[in-house]
């Protein structure tokens, strides 16, 4: 299969990557601080492979129900998530200066705005999510199991908060190995609940769909006491001015606020767009929907060790801006590029080699398996062009431009739905078909970022 755009990209990449000054920053440092963070992202989508897995067994329904709940959450939770990764480019800034005490303080900054924030998107998925659902999902029995599903999950956002700000300033720091140990207790409990409350095993009642919710909360819940246990026992709180409370201070907190918000923003509408997306595929059929869940699914998989690099581009391009070495920044996000086009590529090519062996993880309905395996290889190739893409508009972010960066998802969700409004609306094409509008999502998100780090003014302003 051909990538759309794939031409103008090496192009682009080679216009803009070679000749560059190098970086002190080499590939080995790299994967230090990807490794643990793609590591953590594995033990995290344990969560959400098991859940699938688990409710495939349960029913179409079930598994139709989840998609559209699991990615309600996921809207919120990008919230959240979009306004600690500000925090983490504002923690690796620091860092790279040199200034411990800010980093934490940074921190400190952050929870007075991320812990309200929790608090308030509970309320709102707790007591308002059931009429909003109501008025999207067409079928009765997945818009009941969804309500059902919400209901529960709406807990986890309150544990979730906490372990992003965590998180944020783990992989600021690039100490992100306790990243992978947090995730790993998180997805043992969740496996363990999972297995217990969906089925009634071990005497635990049984819950179908509300099971799987119960446990990912209680899983978030026990990353969070890791954390904070971690911290306090293996982390020099003081040098690094953590749980110490100096108070409100408006100018740390305004210049957190402004390099997070448009990223807070920009993760909310690039999941929104997904559960837009689903919300549109609902109206196609039960099957379409089930089939997009573990599409979807599988999808999250392929993107473990975009995330993984996503995040070191992220810290690496804000630290070596912070050290006065902004020249390395094209550096630094081509070798993230190379990394993570590989790591990609590596999973691409073992998948599509066995695609009935993976899908029988989620489900053993041979129709099921027969209608997901052309969609398989559609995002199977898909994942590789968005290992290029991703990675370069990380970079974007982390320069701390993130308004540009936003303005770039914006654009480039518009564009993804309207395709995707045409496709199932007025061309009536299959779920294959479809699924194509992920090549145009990465191929613009990756061309419009090469042409602001290309032509841009990144270099200037200060966080």
């Amino acid at each position: 299969m051909k990538f759309p755009c794939s031409g103008v990209y090496n192009i682009s990449l080679i216009l803009l990557f070679t000749m560059l000054p190098s970086t002190s920053i080499t590939y080995r440092r790299i994967w230090q601080i990807a490794y643990p963070i793609i590591l953590g992202s594995i033990a995290q989508n344990i969560i959400n492979v098991t859940d699938t897995a688990f409710l495939g067994r349960v029913g179409v329904t079930a598994l139709g129900a989840a998609a559209i709940g699991g990615l309600y959450y996921i809207v919120i939770f990008m919230l959240g998530f979009g306004f600690a990764l500000g925090t983490q480019i504002v923690v690796a800034r620091r860092y790279g200066e040199g200034k411990l005490m800010e980093t934490g303080r940074t921190m400190e900054q952050a929870s007075y705005f991320m812990m309200p924030l929790a608090l308030l998107m509970f309320l709102i998925m707790r007591y308002f999510s059931d009429p909003f659902l109501g008025s999207f999902i067409q079928s009765d029995a997945v818009l009941d199991e969804t309500q059902t599903f919400v209901r529960y999950r709406s807990f986890g956002i309150l544990f979730s908060f906490f372990n992003l700000l965590f998180r944020a300033f783990y992989i600021g720091i690039a100490k992100t190995r306790v990243i992978t140990w947090s995730t790993l207790v998180l997805a043992v409990v969740n496996v363990f609940l999972d297995y217990a409350l969906i089925f009634g095993n071990f005497g635990f009642p049984e819950l179908g769909i509300a099971g799987a919710a119960i446990a990912s909360v209680a899983a978030e819940a026990s990353a969070g006491v890791f954390f904070v246990a971690f911290t306090f026992l293996r982390l020099p709180v003081k040098e690094y001015q953590l749980f110490t409370f100096h108070g409100f201070r408006a100018k740390l907190y305004g210049r957190i606020f402004k390099v997070a918000s448009p990223i807070m923003l920009q993760h909310f509408l690039s999941i929104a767009s997904w559960l837009a997306f689903f919300l549109m595929v609902e109206k196609m059929g039960e099957l379409p929907l089930a089939v997009s869940n573990i599409i979807r699914s599988f999808y999250i998989v392929l993107m473990i060790p975009i995330w993984g690099f996503s995040s070191a581009t992220n810290t690496l391009v804000s630290y070596v801006i912070g050290a006065k070495r902004a020249a390395e920044v094209p550096s630094v996000i081509f070798k993230n590029v190379m990394l993570t086009f590989l790591a990609v590529t590596v999973f691409v090519l073992l998948s599509i080699s066995v695609p009935e062996l993976i899908l029988r993880i989620y489900t053993n309905d041979t129709v099921l398996i027969m209608a997901s395996k052309p969609v398989f290889f559609v995002i199977s190739f898909a994942a590789m062009m968005l290992s290029i893409a991703f990675i370069i508009f990380s970079g974007v972010s982390g320069t701390g431009k993130t308004q540009i960066s936003l303005i770039i998802e914006v654009i480039t969700i518009m564009l993804y739905l309207l395709t995707t409004y045409l496709m199932i609306h007025v061309w009536h094409v299959n779920i294959k078909v479809i699924w194509t509008t992920e090549y145009i999502y990465a191929a613009t998100l990756g061309l419009l970022s090469l042409l602001y780090l290309w032509k841009g003014n990144w270099k200037k302003g200060n966080l």
